[in-house]
């Protein structure tokens, strides 16, 4: 893709998951990435299986915490001078879907911390490096941003408020800098986890069939929506949410 490659990009929460999708994808073409993540195992297992290890930095990262991001974003542009995108990927959801009068405070704000003001910290020190570049924000939401399971509040509202976050930013930051929003739906990301944790997905047919565009996603389908999104073909692009769920928020479901 035009100006993808020689491109140094930090992507956080990038050592698992749809995370380590991207960073994969990215480092086959030819970019430079910093892997910010709190987990230093699954970092270490990146380091150690992923490839162009000179074109990759892992740093423990703890996005809820403003002097770990200062040093994040110190230490990638120490390594290569200079940081063409943000992707803020790291997120945390509540697998058990607990009910809101259960919910903690302590849980709702490690929630929000963690998937929406991590986003506007990474961005708070990544936009003068970025302004220099005139780089990009990419801002990995959720389709749980624009419809709900039962019990998912936190989740949905910092997803939701980070799809807000991005438009904002994109009319704050622009024409220098600009910001978009990726919105996925179901990913399977067994396979992506680090070495201990990882798993062979266990899908059924209907797993795959009830997407209208025939299967359940991987972390690939979203990390090409990202290179494109800061490749200069995109340069008319900003301010959007881009939905990669195979079509399901468009579904009508009824019981039946």
């Amino acid at each position: 893709m035009q100006g993808l490659a020689q491109q140094v990009v930090i992507v956080t929460g990038g050592a698992q998951g749809i995370g380590r999708g991207i960073v994969s994808y990215l480092l086959d073409r030819e970019v430079s990435v910093v892997i910010a993540d709190k987990d230093a195992e699954a970092g270490r297992d990146c380091l150690a299986e992923l490839s162009s290890p000179e074109r990759l930095l892992f740093m423990e990262t703890d996005v809820t915490d403003e002097s770990s991001v200062k040093s994040c974003i110190a230490a990638a542009v120490n390594r290569f001078q200079r940081i063409n995108a943000l992707v803020n990927n790291a997120g945390i959801a509540d697998p058990g879907r607990t009910p809101i009068e259960e919910t903690s405070l302590a849980r709702w704000q490690q929630i929000i911390g963690t998937n929406l003001t991590g986003s506007f910290l990474l961005a708070k020190y990544a936009v003068p490096h970025l302004r220099l570049a005139h780089g990009n924000i990419i801002n990995i939401a959720s389709t749980r941003a624009l419809q709900s399971e039962a019990h998912t509040e936190a989740y949905s509202a910092s997803k939701g408020g980070l799809m807000a976050l991005t438009h904002a930013l994109a009319v704050s930051l622009g024409p220098a800098i600009r910001v978009n929003c990726i919105s996925p739906g179901w990913i399977e990301v067994g396979e992506w986890q680090k070495k201990k944790s990882r798993r062979t997905p266990a899908l059924s047919a209907q797993d795959h069939t009830q997407h209208p565009a025939g299967r359940v996603g991987t972390p690939h389908d979203v990390a090409a929506m990202v290179a494109f999104l800061i490749s200069g073909e995109a340069g008319f692009i900003t301010g959007q949410n881009f939905v990669i769920d195979g079509g399901m928020t468009r579904k009508m479901i009824y019981a039946e």
